[in-house]
């Protein structure tokens, strides 16, 4: 039987209902009304009443029961730990393209961590496959409405979806899609095409069985996106795979965007996208802001380098002054898959007087990948790429680098270390606004 252990407390946000008790960070919650909430889902939803008996456990290790009294939508105001407070389900496939048997042995325990989790699905949307579920936890997906959720499909042939994740139950997707369409309850698909394996006819096929699940008020289908397999020299060498070429790119984006087509006559919607990595392997022109409709799957990379260019001339037309003063030089580092589509950005910030931004495009040597995307840059590409190297002031750093809440790098350097090793300053920047400010200030 699992273990629930109470919800540790990490922040009391000022001005609260928690911080008028006189909560503090380190103490945990027991149980509120008599229950023991499992995750954060339980928390929100016992958290709903308007009277509630909490029982906590202190700093000390003493128990307290607190009675509150609030209105029905009144948040306490706590920040927890973890989102999870009966552990992790773990995933019991053996995918060959899955990215933590892709990284090299020995770096901190929580990178080689392989949930499949469905709350963790439902609340920050994260993949999970469908197959590592219990009876007990489907059930609870229905009673508390758990919609959407994010589902790793990769192929809906059920010899190919099962070679693949390499799990006999793999097979039952079609079956588990008609579950939720019968529920009214609703999915976002991803589809990581394995060159030689489901792409072809067996990519066209995925993707129309997944849109006969688009239909009706609710889909159960919302949205699929289509990501190109990545590949690092860490991985084993007997996995069958092979990486994306340009030739692979151009006929995937082609199959892709003529089923898409076809998609926008029939449901009036695309419901399948390319992410943006398939334009930049590929070498063509990103589609226009338009074509993604309301960026149903930004965080799978599909749409988001249009949404930042947006963003950005959103913002530097109310934040970016004529000029600074005193001047100032400073180092932007991306990955190089974005090279070409942000060099207007940088067009832009130069223009501001006594401003100069020069743009680093890396790619990762600690990966071995040719072409990065911006997120998996290390401590050890940028000490390798920018050794020796006139950065200015400092470096313009994107937060998406880093361990989420952490100044660490994805190969367990620290962003000190780099910062001590270049001899430099590192400013972490978390989106355009925090990327202008920190230009300009």
């Amino acid at each position: 039987m699992t273990t629930i252990h109470p919800a540790k407390i990490t922040k009391v946000l000022t001005e609260s209902i928690a911080a008028e008790i006189g909560f503090e960070a380190g103490d945990a919650i027991v149980a509120i009304n008599g229950t023991q909430p499992r995750d954060l889902i339980d928390y929100q939803f016992l958290c709903a009443d308007e009277v509630l008996e909490l029982e906590v456990l202190d700093t000390a290790g003493k128990t307290h029961h607190i009675e509150i009294e609030k209105d029905y939508d009144d948040d306490l105001g706590l920040e927890f730990e973890t989102a999870l407070f009966d552990g992790l389900i773990q995933c019991n496939n053996r995918c060959p393209f899955c990215f933590i048997d892709q990284q090299p042995p020995g770096k901190r325990s929580s990178l080689y961590f392989k949930d499949d989790d469905y709350r963790l699905s439902f609340l920050y949307g994260s993949y999970l496959t469908l197959t590592n579920l219990s009876e007990k936890e489907w059930q609870r997906i229905e009673q508390m409405r758990l919609s959407p959720l994010y589902v790793s499909v990769h192929a809906t042939e059920p010899e190919i979806r099962t070679r693949l994740l390499k799990n006999n139950r793999a097979g039952q997707i079609l079956k588990q899609l008609k579950w939720f369409q019968e529920r009214r309850l609703q999915i976002h698909a991803q589809v990581v095409v394995c060159p030689g394996i489901n792409d072809g006819k067996h990519l066209e096929q995925t993707l129309r069985d997944l849109t006969s699940f688009h239909t009706g008020e609710i889909p159960a289908v919302a949205s699929i996106a289509v990501v190109p397999v990545g590949l690092t020299r860490f991985r084993p060498q007997e996995d069958e795979l092979v990486p994306v070429t340009q030739e692979k790119a151009r006929e995937v984006i082609s199959q892709v965007k003529s089923l898409s087509h076809e998609f926008r006559k029939k449901f009036g919607s695309s419901v399948a996208w390319l992410a943006d990595e398939w334009f930049l392997i590929a070498g063509e022109e990103l589609p226009s802001e338009a074509e993604y409709e309301e960026y149903p799957q930004i965080d799978n990379g599909v749409g988001s380098i249009r949404l930042f260019i947006k963003q950005f001339t959103q913002a530097a037309h109310e934040l970016l002054p004529l000029k600074v003063s005193p001047q100032k030089k400073l180092t932007w580092v991306v990955g190089n898959a974005v090279e070409q589509a942000f060099k207007p950005i940088v067009k832009q910030l130069n223009a501001v007087e006594g401003l100069e931004i020069n743009m680093k495009a890396l790619c990762s040597d600690y990966w071995g990948q040719s072409i990065s995307v911006t997120g998996l840059l290390t401590g050890h590409d940028l000490l390798l790429k920018l050794n020796g190297q006139d950065l200015g002031e400092g470096i313009l750093l994107p937060s998406v680098m880093l361990k989420h809440g952490e100044l660490i790098f994805l190969d367990d350097v620290s962003v000190e270390n780099v910062a001590n090793q270049l001899n430099t300053k590192i400013f972490p920047v978390a989106g355009v606004e925090d990327l202008i400010n920190t230009c300009i200030s």
